[in-house]
């Protein structure tokens, strides 16, 4: 199978070893003449950044590297991505890297047209709708992780230092104009990320699948793609250089965004507060809350278990896909308990107020409150399914 396509769902995707060569020409289809390049500082040093610019350059584009990003990008980020973009003249923006150089160069893009602050434009109700919609810049997003598909994702994620507080900011205009999903720029993912990512991949997946909402488009979507890490996330921690391991684990990332357009759930209204007060990798975060969640969702999804255990070719249990994700955990080197991420109780009772506001606890399939939320972080923290 040749892995090397065009989508268009739901954003312009050009995908397949390689591609990063036509990002000159992706940059002029979205009309930008002058875009600011934003990435994290880790990735700034590298290669790839150097060779990046390197293919502008050649394609007659100058661009202005940005790489003032935390790694749970904070306001003052995204703030002083709009100053340098405002200063060097930019029209649009590249957004170039993980999940937070992605969501970092969203925001910087969308609040270059906007006079409120970035936390009037929360996910909440319509507060979408305050936004000036003249001026926002395109975005061409060029991921380098497979995990949190932010690439093909109309939403950014940022922290809130005064009250340590994730923040999920949307807007329909945020969505990039063309995404280049490019495997071979994952190759030097060390194992412990590649791992985290793509447990970010599958806990967006399985969350949007076993959502309340009616969705069908999405439960499609959200079904192949953990199949897709099923019979490819292992191999990619374990081969870092097996390209169709991560072409596969690069299109799951994908596939979980578009999925989590039906919402997601308690996986990630714990992991968004454990991840602003501790800092945790938000992909091994949600992986760590994952089998617990499960389990107590277990009355309202057993039925869409079982047609996903038997989809990704296990026996049509509950358990035996419960038993899968254990065993996938342990396999590439997930933490069973919170402990494994430097977490304590100290916080529990912050973190639980936290987690019941999140945007994301509204999609979770069981009403999920206070005394769910302390249940679920208590057995996370002593390993008890």
């Amino acid at each position: 199978m040749q892995l090397r396509a065009d989508w268009n769902y739901p954003t312009s995707v050009r995908f397949g070893s390689g591609r990063i060569s036509e990002l000159a020409e992706a940059v002029k289809a979205a009309g930008v003449t002058r875009p600011l390049f934003v990435t994290d500082p880790n990735l700034a040093r590298l290669p790839m950044v150097a060779d990046a610019l390197a293919l502008l350059r050649a394609g007659g584009i100058s661009a202005e590297l940005f790489s003032d990003i935390r790694p749970n990008p904070v306001e003052t980020n995204i703030a002083a991505g709009v100053a340098a973009f405002r200063a060097g003249g930019h029209d649009g923006v590249i957004a170039f890297g993980g999940g937070s150089a992605l969501d970092a160069g969203k925001l910087i893009a969308f609040m270059t047209a906007q006079d409120r602050p970035v936390w009037d434009f929360e996910d909440v109700g319509d507060r979408w709708t305050r936004a000036n919609i003249e001026g926002i810049a395109p975005v061409i997003a060029v991921p380098t992780t497979a995990g949190t598909g932010s690439e093909v994702g109309r939403a950014a994620v940022v922290t809130n230092e005064a009250t340590h507080t994730k923040k999920i900011i949307f807007h329909p205009r945020m969505m990039p104009k063309i995404a280049i999903c490019d495997p071979a720029l994952t190759l030097g993912m060390p194992p412990a990320i590649t791992a985290g990512t793509g447990m970010d991949a599958l806990a967006h997946c399985l969350e949007a699948y076993c959502g309340a909402y009616y969705h069908p488009l999405a439960d499609g979507i959200a079904t192949e793609g953990v199949r897709l890490v099923k019979e490819n996330l292992a191999q990619a921690v374990k081969n870092g250089s097996d390209i169709e391991a991560r072409a596969h684990m690069m299109a799951a990332a994908a596939m979980g965004a578009t999925a989590f357009q039906k919402g997601l759930g308690a996986i990630h209204a714990l992991s968004h507060p454990v991840g602003a007060l501790y800092d945790t990798h938000h992909g091994m975060t949600n992986a760590v809350f994952m089998p617990y969640v499960l389990m107590f969702n277990r009355p309202a999804i057993e039925d869409r278990i079982k047609r996903l255990a038997a989809y990704i070719g296990l026996r049509p249990t509950f358990r035996a896909f419960l038993d899968w994700v254990l065993a996938l955990r342990a396999e590439i080197g997930v933490p069973h308990t919170l402990a494994g991420l430097k977490v304590d109780a100290g916080r529990i009772d912050r973190i639980i107020a936290m987690a019941v506001e999140d945007p994301t606890a509204g999609g979770n399939p069981r009403p999920f409150d206070k005394r769910p939320a302390r249940t679920m972080f208590k057995r996370a923290l002593e390993g008890r399914l």
